[in-house]
């Protein structure tokens, strides 16, 4: 459904924006691929990975509504990648990252109605869930907005859903390059928060491959949260270092033991599909769909009242061995 498709990525020189790019032009032939940010010289380095004919890089900031309208003109399909995402930051910054995660969300959902995109899908976190910190109100707040523009596109074709997933094995901000890089500096311990502490775990293909899936499967207003294995993060530690201690030096402000992408409040609203599940908007849309039999013709069945997907009581875990392969076949080892 790519060939012959523009496609605009808001924030796409991030660890998400790279594999996207690099997929698309393995597999599909878009008319172009629109890359679109504000750092002059993380675009400057990936037009030295990424350098196709049908390649555009657009400067611009989400916080930029008219420069968004200008850059969307004639795209089809749209993933808004962009956002303010250290937890910290964002706690000393608020403004900031209320500027950029729901003021550039609006932004992003003006612009494409405007310029008659087709599909966008926006990506959440698991923070957003249940959130505990300024960023997961953000992307909270962030994933309202999209699922309820469906509702005010009024005669324009544009629809709008979100894909929400937990860490991304190597991604900028993760843990791994973090242990990755205390270990190669010769560190004797690794630290952990809390030795209770798990996680989901998805590689950058995969988040990929599940956002491209989506653009098939999706009517409009959907949450789409892919079915994922969780690991415990000291588990994590030594499968990376196996000879190294752990120091455990208590939870950051903001921080929670186990991750959430489908909190139990939603449990009324949520299907489970072969490979993910999906969270129905809590509105209704004056044009009704049935989102529980969607695009692809796969069938949701409602989870039972309650049901809560945590990382820290998913069936599906890591061993340590698992760990290293996944790593390794993400390239981190």
């Amino acid at each position: 459904m790519f060939n012959d498709k523009s496609i605009l990525i808001t924030g796409g020189t991030g660890s998400f924006g790279k594999h996207y790019v690099k997929t698309i032009l393995e597999h599909y032939r878009p008319r172009r691929l629109i890359i679109y940010s504000r750092d002059e010289l993380k675009q400057f380095e990936m037009q030295q990975e990424f350098n196709a004919s049908c390649m555009r890089y657009f400067l611009g900031d989400v916080r930029d509504r008219e420069r968004l309208v200008q850059a969307m003109n004639g795209v089809d399909y749209v993933i808004h990648a962009a956002a303010l995402k250290q937890v910290p930051a964002a706690e000393y910054n608020p403004m900031e990252c209320i500027k950029t995660n729901i003021h550039g969300a609006e932004n992003v959902i003006h612009a494409a109605v405007s310029a008659g995109v087709e599909k966008v899908i926006a990506l959440s976190t698991d923070k957003a869930a249940n959130p505990i910190n300024l960023y997961g109100a953000t992307k909270l707040a962030s994933d309202k907005l999209f699922v309820a523009a469906n509702n005010i596109v009024g005669g324009h074709r544009t629809r709008f859903a979100v894909v929400r997933y937990g860490n991304v094995v190597g991604s900028r901000g993760s843990v791994v390059p973090f242990f990755k890089k205390l270990i190669e500096s010769g560190a004797d311990h690794l630290p952990i928060t809390d030795a209770r502490m798990t996680r989901f775990w998805i590689t950058l293909r995969q988040g990929v491959d599940f956002v491209l899936k989506n653009f098939e499967r999706m009517h409009g207003g959907e949450i789409f949260v892919p079915k994922i294995p969780s690991v415990k993060v000291v588990d994590l530690a030594t499968a990376m270092a196996p000879d190294l201690p752990h120091k455990i030096i208590g939870i950051r402000p903001g921080e929670k033991l186990h991750e959430v992408m489908c909190p139990r409040d939603d449990s009324h609203r949520t299907l489970a599909f072969d490979d993910h599940f999906v969270i129905k908007p809590t509105i209704e849309f004056v044009e009704h769909c049935d989102i529980s039999l969607n695009r692809l013709g796969e069938r949701g069945i409602p989870v039972e009242q309650g049901f809560e997907y945590s990382s820290g009581d998913n069936p599906h875990f890591l061993s340590t061995a698992e760990i290293v392969d996944f790593n390794r076949a993400s390239g981190i080892l």
